[in-house]
């Protein structure tokens, strides 16, 4: 039995070769519903898919003062941006262009 643990990331894709043939309906089937989507008046389609939630960072730890723990200290407290994977698809529902996003 194998016993597989971490975090969930997107396989490794070559977009580059994907584009001209790969379409929308591959992309839902394979990567699940996009995040966000916008459907262009001239048929484009342009979707967003998460692939690295942002997270809170802390630096820093507890305080001792002599044998007693005065609580987490922190020095730092910051947000991690979100990484999403854009595609956009043409009209005829092909992969037009990708690109990677950081919000």
């Amino acid at each position: 039995m194998t016993v597989l643990s971490g975090c969930q990331t997107m396989p490794k894709v070559d977009w580059e070769a994907r584009v001209g043939n790969f379409t929308y309906d591959q992309a839902v089937t394979e990567l699940g519903p996009p995040d966000k989507k916008a459907d262009l008046k001239d048929g484009t389609i342009v979707a967003d898919w998460l692939t690295i939630p942002s997270r809170v960072v802390r630096t820093g730890g507890p305080v001792f003062y002599g044998t007693y723990r005065q609580g987490p200290v922190y020095n730092d407290i910051y947000s991690t941006p979100e990484q999403f994977l854009r595609l956009t698809f043409g009209p005829d529902s092909k992969l037009k262009l990708w690109k990677k996003v950081v919000k």
